[in-house]
């Protein structure tokens, strides 16, 4: 290659990775690459290198369509950047999150970015000691990452709570989708502490992410001699359990039954009614969590804190609630 172009050996390898040479001479050397057939051999420049090309992606549960999103749109833009996405599964459950970790970096992945299940594990500490780790959602705690895209949870509750005090409920059932394991999950210790504030009474329900487990749960909760007068669901696929277990009871939304979502999945617009829920903006999200992991594996930037900024998205499944 450096014969047919009249570069150097280090001008070619910087133009076929896309560095430190000008867009001519990138393009030059790439058409000489066709011209040649010439194909890098991944094994080899990981020898070279020190790095696989791989990112692992660690998903708190895929059950959660909108982390399937997130992961699409992941995998997606990596592979824009010349990266590869390993996508594995925690399913809710911390000591599988913990083995999953452990693995990836065992597998020498360049970087990992993960959804954690249980951010405050002691484990997250060491891990991010070996490996670049961009975490989504929360913060790991007390762990030195290399970037972290956080939700302003605070903020999401209490939009959420307000919003359903403002149309007169003050009974809300909040379905989560966290384990007795990780009680101290930021979401849910905020939304507790925001109900006792604007004096709502609040029951804090586990939920499963999958339609069928969550419709059982919802079941539960609306088949009771006194039910609440609105659900908060952490997960917009949790909400979509809500529905289907109200559609079954023959229960109307809002007019019997108020539901409200925290994610803002593109389904949940195309609901009757629509879902009334919290975005977070996940286009910026994968934007923001892929450019911090790529700039921690290259070595050019400090670790950043993107404070992720939700949104209220009014459609119908909020109604006025009037005690009779």
């Amino acid at each position: 290659m450096a014969k047919a172009t009249g570069l150097s050996p280090a001008a070619v390898s910087y133009a076929l990775r896309g560095l430190q040479v000008s867009e001519e001479t990138i393009e030059r050397v790439r058409q000489a690459a066709a011209e040649l057939g010439y194909e890098a051999d991944p094994i080899a420049r990981a020898l070279a290198s020190g790095r696989t090309g791989m990112m692992g992606l660690l998903c708190g549960s895929l059950e959660d369509l909108w982390q399937q999103a997130l992961a699409v749109g992941i995998g997606r833009a990596l592979k824009d950047n010349d990266r590869y996405a390993l996508i594995l599964d925690a399913a809710g459950d911390p000591a599988r999150e913990r083995k999953l970790a452990q693995q990836l970096r065992d597998q020498r992945v360049d970087g990992l970015i993960v959804q954690p299940v249980d951010p405050a594990a002691e484990f997250w500490v060491e891990l991010c000691a070996t490996l670049p780790v961009v975490a989504i959602g929360d913060a790991l705690a007390g762990a030195r990452t290399a970037g972290e895209v956080v939700f302003d949870n605070r903020r999401g509750t209490t939009m959420a709570l307000e919003h359903l005090r403002d149309n007169g409920h003050r009974r809300i059932a909040v379905l989560t989708p966290t384990m007795s394991s990780t009680p101290d999950r930021p979401a849910d210790v905020h939304v507790t502490a925001e109900a006792e504030r604007l004096g709502l009474d609040l029951e804090l329900v586990t939920a499963p992410q999958s339609l069928s487990g969550a419709t059982d749960v919802a079941h539960g909760l609306l088949g009771d001699g006194n039910p609440p007068s609105a659900v908060f669901c952490f997960a917009d696929s949790i909400a979509y359990g809500v529905y289907a277990a109200a559609d079954e009871r023959g229960l109307r939304i809002p007019e019997d039954i108020s539901v409200m979502g925290y994610d803002a999945h593109p389904m949940s617009g195309l609901l009757k009614p629509g879902l009334t829920t919290v975005d977070w903006d996940i286009d910026g999200i994968v934007r923001a969590a892929v450019r911090l992991t790529v700039a921690a594996v290259d070595g050019g930037t400090r670790r950043r804190r993107i404070v992720q900024a939700p949104e209220l998205r009014e459609r119908g499944s909020v109604g006025r609630h009037r005690p009779t």
